[in-house]
């Protein structure tokens, strides 16, 4: 008995010392905001093949989705938020057989591909459709020895260092 009063008392002093469960988040400037923000608007409409919602909550999150049944689900939708930064951050979005597919101007892009990357892709096409195809494997005739082509391609032999060439290092 006394076993299990003091493994209580324990549990109850464990618990009541919790730390935040995200301490770091709780420093953020909008967590204050998002702790308790109430929704402020709610409008929702769902059938059988599909769907649509809005909200908004008074730290001025909104979003909206509206989606249907055509071979899995494609919805449409988007949503915005006020970051730690003051600025408001807006995504729209298309998701379906193509996949999420974001849009925003925070979002970053890759850069654009290089002239001579664009170059060699056209090259390879054309090479592809013309039935040139390159597998990887070493063709001697294919850079110019054509008279080595016909024989088999060696292996170019390497002279062997010497003995005692190699220096010991002393640390």
């Amino acid at each position: 008995m006394k076993l299990i009063l003091i493994s209580a008392l324990f549990g109850f002093a464990a618990a009541a010392y919790a730390p935040p469960a995200y301490p770091e988040q709780s420093n953020r400037p909008q967590a204050s905001f998002e702790k308790n923000a109430r929704i402020i608007a709610l409008d929702s409409d769902v059938k059988e093949d599909s769907f649509r919602y809005n909200y908004e909550t008074e730290n001025g999150i909104k979003a909206e989705e509206q989606g249907r049944e055509a071979d899995g689900i494609e919805a449409q939708g988007g949503f915005q938020y006020t970051g730690d930064d003051g600025q408001v951050y807006s995504i729209s979005y298309a998701a379906g057989q193509g996949g999420f597919q974001p849009q925003g101007a925070h979002i970053p892009t890759p850069p654009p591909v290089p002239e001579e990357i664009l170059k060699a892709l056209e090259q390879n096409a054309r090479d592809e459709a013309a039935g040139i195809i390159d597998d990887g494997q070493y063709n001697p005739g294919k850079y110019g020895d054509a008279a080595s082509a016909g024989a088999a391609y060696q292996q170019p032999q390497f002279a062997r260092a010497q003995a005692g060439y190699r220096q010991t290092y002393k640390y």
